[in-house]
């Protein structure tokens, strides 16, 4: 049974009816994420950094990058957005000045639980028609589907 409310597939994509699925649940899902993420005075990609700190602050600028498995330009423009925002302080590191270490603030570190809470609640938006067991084969899929993408784009063309 098909959902009316539901994008149509286009011609073009029906050989590609999973990725674009996929491409209309990200862009939803995003969408919605980043409502909620407004209402904290964030952008969205800022509580990705942010939940990174919340587990272990004081972090190198190149450790979140890897963490949190965004591009640098994006780290580091959210980097710059948060500390003009009073969320963290960036430093020099100690053993190196070219290492810059990210640090919350009380500001950023009071941010962690209307963060966990919006994640929560975007969790029961998500699976609020899946059973528990869906929602399991699911995140397996996914987690698959993601692999089987990073790992096809770490492949060096053969020459």
């Amino acid at each position: 049974m098909s959902d009316p409310t539901a994008s149509p597939l286009p011609d073009a994509a029906r050989d590609g009816r999973l990725s674009y699925a996929i491409f209309q649940l990200a862009r939803a899902h995003r969408g919605h994420a980043a409502a909620m993420l407004r209402a904290l005075n964030l952008h969205p990609g800022q509580e990705l950094l942010l939940m990174q700190l919340f587990d272990r602050d004081g972090q190198t600028q190149g450790e979140l990058l890897e963490r949190a498995g965004l591009d640098h330009s994006t780290v580091s423009k959210s980097l710059r957005r948060m500390q003009e925002a009073g969320l963290l302080t960036r430093e020099p590191a100690p053993h190196d000045r070219r290492v810059m270490v990210v640090s919350l603030t009380d500001a950023g570190r009071a941010l962690r639980e209307p963060i966990a809470d919006m994640w929560r609640t975007l969790e029961r938006i998500s699976v609020r028609d899946l059973t528990p067991e869906q929602v399991d084969m699911f995140t397996t899929c996914a987690r698959t589907i993601e692999k089987s993408v990073r790992d096809h784009g770490r492949q060096t063309p053969a020459g």
